[in-house]
């Protein structure tokens, strides 16, 4: 572990159910993630991957162990504190995009950035910025509804990124999407955290989008392993 370390795991272990019931999904797990790196996390259907995603974005928090965001472990938080602090550090894009169907693009994109506390102008004006990055500089005003999927999924990472994040965390970001679409979106990611020094830390299936980031980790018998 670095004292650069945007993200920390420090021996973290997590595990449903209970008694004869219990599954081990992590255990004692290290993993940490600098400025600017890519990486990809692989595993089989029902390996813990999505656990493992939630535990990072402080969704879930670990049974054992610590997870360190900029310096501050945040299992020691209150939830209003570790909330504050996710809106600081931490971006989260699902394989299903959650976009509020009654919003706009412009709307769903703003969100984040008026309830980090900026204006209504302001918050507009960085939708319209993160939009035309995303390539739909043209598609403010649709509705998720009225949009493609993979369109869907660019106003996702928009949003994603309004607050500004540190890390930008993605589970499955290209799962619902044709093969084209998924490799203009992945290209798509890769330039946005060259040009914003955003890591990326992607949980995938796919080993075409595994191999365009810069080390690939897989989560295996409850354990991470460079793959």
């Amino acid at each position: 572990m670095s004292d650069s370390s945007l993200l920390e795991l420090h021996n973290v272990s997590f595990a449903y159910g209970e008694g004869q019931n219990l599954v081990l999904v992590l255990e004692n797990v290290n993993f940490s993630v600098q400025p600017g790196q890519r990486i990809a996390l692989i595993g089989r259907s029902g390996s813990g991957k999505s656990t493992l995603m939630n535990i990072l974005a402080g969704l879930l928090l670990p049974e054992q162990g610590s997870v360190v965001w900029q310096g501050t472990d945040i299992t020691r938080l209150s939830d209003a504190k570790r909330v504050a602090l996710r809106r600081q550090t931490i971006g989260v894009v699902y394989q299903f995009h959650h976009l509020l169907p009654e919003f706009s693009a412009e709307e769903n994109v703003m969100l984040p950035a008026m309830l980090g506390g900026q204006s209504v102008t302001v918050s507009k004006q960085l939708a319209h910025k993160l939009l035309e990055q995303v390539g739909l500089g043209h598609r403010v005003g649709h509705r998720p509804g009225e949009l493609s999927g993979g369109e869907r999924q660019r106003v996702a990472i928009a949003r994603a990124l309004a607050g500004n994040p540190k890390v930008l965390l993605m589970d499955e970001p290209t799962g619902n999407l044709d093969e084209a679409t998924a490799d203009h979106v992945l290209s798509m990611l890769v330039d946005l955290s060259k040009q914003t020094e955003t890591s990326l830390v992607i949980v995938t299936d796919d080993r075409r989008v595994a191999a365009q980031t810069d080390q690939q980790l897989e989560l295996h018998h409850s354990q991470l392993r460079v793959f």
